[in-house]
């Protein structure tokens, strides 16, 4: 009986061996297959996430081929029709075309001053007066010997009529009317004399009041009341603002393309965006050894009297202008054989090789011979690294203020 209970735990014991043993192995095997399952899930996974980017790519690739570049305004310009000019540069300072310093003529004391600084003025009008108290009384003694000397000199002249008349009756002898003679001969030159006083005194005393010499404006004002001045002293100045000359100089090697007559075109400071414009009336023979630049001078215009004396400018002298087409000079490429710009026509960019002209170099702006024509818009500077056939945009210029 003990013998079959052991046979039966030993049969069983191996009948659980087996069930065990197999349960390991098909626990291998199901764990093999999910293993195997996964790995093919990840490799599908990342099969369909390669082929998404690369059709993203794709997609992005393909939409920034056909994108517009859009340029600001700034990076744009149209071709125009206008004048075009080339010439010599100059620079030089602004003078008043007339100007006067009115200086004293003698020593006295200022009594006092009619005008200041910017008032306009005519011609004539009294600007100072000095003390004139000794040069008056010298005047009116000068005034009283000339009536003297010609009271002398009417009697004297009465005496030599008498004199001839009698001599010419045998009623005196000749020496009488020698006497006679002498005597009118003397005081006609103490007349004379009288009256040269009396000149210069009158000259001395309108000294003493000091006057515009032509209509302007007073531009300084030297003295004051009470100030002493003595002989070439400076006491005011007058300019005439009307008319302004250029005192400029130009370089001597273009000395052949300056003639007077031209067109001198320039800009001062204080007006940086005005132009200007007169005719050079003399050019300098000469030329300046230390800088070899020869001086011209313009007469300029001032109407409403915009210009004043000192001021600095800067610009050239017109020798020759046309009306062209003309575009920025920022808007040509000419490193390569032929210059080009870059055009926008129907949209997109276009490589136009164009054949220049003369050059405006004070406006940065170039004559357009051939390539381009009025109304034409071009690209400046840096756009001009688009490629042709590009599409491209201008934005709008907008209001950034607040």
């Amino acid at each position: 009986m003990n013998g079959s209970y052991q046979l039966s735990a030993t049969s069983y014991q191996s009948t659980a061996n087996s069930y065990q043993k197999g349960g390991r192995d098909l626990w291998s095997r199901v764990m093999g297959m999910n293993r195997r399952t996964a790995s093919l899930g990840a490799l599908a996974l990342m099969a369909l996430t390669t082929v998404t980017a690369c059709n993203r790519d794709e997609a992005r690739a393909e939409s920034a081929g056909t994108a517009a570049v859009v340029v600001g305004p700034e990076n744009v310009a149209v071709v125009r029709l206008q004048d075009v000019r080339t010439g010599p540069s100059l620079s030089g300072s602004l003078q008043p075309e007339q100007d006067a310093t009115v200086r004293a003529e003698l020593s006295a004391a200022v009594i006092q001053t009619f005008v200041d600084v910017g008032q306009r003025v005519e011609r004539g009008t009294l600007l100072a007066r000095l003390d004139d108290r000794a040069i008056r009384d010298t005047y009116l003694s000068a005034r009283t010997a000339v009536t003297t000397s010609q009271n002398n000199y009417s009697v004297a002249a009465r005496e030599l009529e008498r004199a001839q008349t009698l001599a010419r009756a045998g009623a005196i002898a000749d020496r009488d009317v020698e006497y006679a003679r002498n005597a009118a001969s003397s005081a006609s030159a103490q007349l004379a004399n009288a009256r040269a006083v009396y000149a210069n005194a009158a000259k001395q005393l309108g000294y003493t009041q000091i006057r515009a010499p032509f209509s302007g404006v007073v531009s300084q004002r030297q003295v004051n009341a009470g100030d002493v001045v003595s002989p070439g002293g400076a006491l005011f100045t007058v300019v005439n603002p009307a008319s302004m000359r250029l005192e400029a100089s130009v370089p001597a090697n273009q000395l052949s393309a300056i003639r007077v007559g031209l067109p001198v075109e320039f800009s001062v400071t204080g007006y940086p965006n005005r132009p200007f414009a007169g005719r050079i009336t003399r050019v300098s023979p000469t030329a300046d050894p230390a800088t070899r630049q020869v001086a011209i001078v313009a007469t300029i215009p001032n109407a409403g009297n915009t210009l004043v004396g000192g001021l600095f400018a800067e610009g050239r002298v017109a020798t020759e202008t046309r009306n062209a087409p003309v575009a920025p000079a920022a808007a040509v490429d000419e490193r390569g054989l032929r210059p080009v710009a870059m055009r926008i026509k129907n949209g997109r960019v276009e490589r136009v090789e164009v054949q220049l002209g003369i050059r405006d170099e004070a406006n940065e702006i170039v004559e357009v011979r051939l390539g381009l024509t009025p109304g034409d818009t071009v690209l400046l500077g840096a756009a001009r690294g688009v490629s042709p056939g590009t599409p491209i945009t201008v934005s709008a210029v907008t209001d950034t203020k607040s």
